[in-house]
């Protein structure tokens, strides 16, 4: 993260000095705006933190890094404050100042919410895996807090550079968390899928990126945005197909059919925090790019990328529902392998708003679409990973079959797991994950894509079907002797107070959004680029 905020100074600086070299005036000392970078420098700051005192603190008190590193996300969450109203810019070139490389915008800060707020749950759901599972203590949490630093910089990142760190600073932490359990044959074929996968498609982007450049001349948004305007007939093909290419690693990330496949062997290889931080905070990384590269550098070239991300958003939802519908309690399939193909349907509804405003005569509110949905999905999400962790600690296989019983062992994470998926669903009381789905919805209509509607209205009765079909298993009564031969406990587990509180907090942001989906609604309006 802090490479990518010195590259962006530097760039600004040198395009600062060309600029008073051709008799502009300017200053070439960088300004930099504190306050506006204090969420990703924060989370950065205590990353160091530590991976120092990880060299330090001796064995048993391990523990304690875990609570540093959830300080910190605290901190970086309140830093958000004094730069929720008014946009703050920063790294500006010195003859053209509305010309930046980092904006804390209402987008910006919104996403930013999105991404430490599910770092954060993260952090609370991997406080006992960490310690019950041995997992490297420093390690894990440097890593965590490293990869949530760059998705926090990369919704602000207004220059194709900045862009591409910032994912991969997101990236990196994240395939040596998948592969973080030593001795593992699951989690070490987890982690090598993803990271060759996401390699190929950081080339793809970054040869998209290199076109981009020389169509253009520039790396800023603004400046690639108003040079694309009027391209040159001559580059116009070059043009075109570096907006598709750099599509292609935000794509990736966002678990976009054809790019997909690594989703359903990483989420059940990886230890399960990491499996929830992915399925949320990772997606957040994907979509933001997705917004920021399409809305603010390539709105000219909406022609191109629409009609891709149309497609793109029906193959997706398609891909992930159908396979979803083929994980059956009878046949001992792993809940966290229902979760990721949900995830990847989740994905495809995701896109559609997106897709949609490169038709919309208000790109705005279908953007807004989609960052009303990512806020639904994220709490929902990690709330029911956070069940999911608790099956865990009883049934390390974590079958959806695992479940049945769950009622009468506790009632209290059952119906909020019942919840969860309801919400995901879009049914009653799960409110707010229906005006979700409605607002998806309209955004594609609105936009002229009536058969992206058709295709979202069948995939989401589908999806019913697999929701409702885990949540009825968590209601019947437990079966006397379980089938994989697993001794049922005598007495009810402990249920650890992190975890507890994970699953406290996700719900009680799910009731509270579906007595009052408005306030959603209204706070995502308000992310506009």
């Amino acid at each position: 993260m802090m490479t990518a905020l010195a590259a962006s100074a530097g760039s600004a600086a040198a395009d600062g000095t060309a600029t008073q070299a051709a008799g502009g005036v300017g200053s070439l000392v960088q300004s930099v705006d504190w306050v506006a970078i204090a969420p990703p420098t924060l989370t950065a700051l205590f990353a160091l933190i530590v991976l120092v005192a990880d060299l330090f603190v001796p064995e048993r008190r391990k523990p304690v890094l875990g609570w540093i590193g959830i300080a910190g996300l605290v901190l970086a969450g309140l830093s958000l404050l004094p730069i929720l109203k008014g946009d703050r810019t920063t790294f500006c070139l010195t003859g053209h100042p509305e010309v930046c490389s980092y904006a804390a915008d209402h987008f910006a800060v919104v996403i930013q919410l999105l991404v430490l707020g599910g770092a954060l749950l993260t952090a609370l759901l991997s406080v006992n895996p960490v310690k019950d599972q041995k997992l490297p203590g420093g390690e894990f949490w440097f890593l965590l807090l490293s990869s949530a630093a760059g998705a926090a910089l990369l919704p602000a990142s207004r220059d194709l550079a900045t862009l591409v760190i910032a994912l991969e600073v997101a990236s990196l932490p994240a395939f040596a968390l998948v592969g973080i359990k030593r001795g593992d044959r699951l989690s070490s074929e987890a982690a090598l899928k993803f990271f060759l996968s996401s390699v190929t498609a950081t080339a793809v982007m970054l040869l998209g990126v290199s076109f981009v450049y020389a169509a253009t001349g520039s790396l800023h948004l603004v400046q690639v945005a108003e040079a694309l305007t009027h391209p040159d007939p001559r580059l116009d093909v070059l043009a075109k197909t570096g907006v598709a290419l750099t599509l292609v690693g935000f794509a990736f990330k966002t678990a976009a059919a054809p790019f997909h496949f690594w989703v359903p062997d990483t989420y059940v290889g990886a230890p399960l925090p990491v499996a929830a931080y992915l399925s949320v905070v990772g997606k957040a990384v994907g979509f933001s790019g997705l917004i920021v590269v399409t809305v603010e550098a390539f709105p000219s070239y909406g022609d191109v990328w629409g009609p891709f991300l149309a497609v793109l958003a029906a193959l997706t939802m398609t891909v992930g529902n159908v396979a979803a519908l083929r994980q059956r309690p009878d046949r001992a399939h792993s809940a966290v392998r229902l979760l990721a193909w949900s995830s990847v349907g989740q994905a495809g509804y995701l896109l559609v708003p997106i897709a949609s405003a490169a038709y919309a005569d208000d790109a705005a509110h279908a953007i807004g679409s989609t960052v009303a949905y990512a806020l639904m999905y994220a709490a929902v999400n990690l709330g029911a990973f956070a069940v999911a962790a608790l099956v865990a600690r009883t049934h390390r296989q974590n079958r959806i079959a695992d479940y049945r019983g769950l009622y009468a062992a506790h009632p209290v994470y059952a119906l909020a797991l019942g919840f969860f998926l309801l919400c995901l669903a879009g049914l009653p009381p799960g409110i707010i994950g229906l005006f979700a789905k409605v607002t998806v919805f309209s955004a594609a209509v609105d936009a002229g894509l009536a058969w992206l509607a058709v295709v979202m209205a069948v995939n989401v009765v589908i999806a019913l079907y697999y929701y409702l079909q885990w949540t009825a298993v968590l209601f019947r009564a437990p079966e006397a002797a379980p089938e994989s031969g697993e001794a049922a406990p005598a007495a009810r587990p402990r249920v650890p107070a992190a975890l507890a509180t994970t699953v406290g907090l996700t719900a009680l942001v799910g009731i509270a959004l579906s007595g009052a989906p408005q306030l959603v609604l209204r706070f995502a309006s308000g992310a506009l680029l």
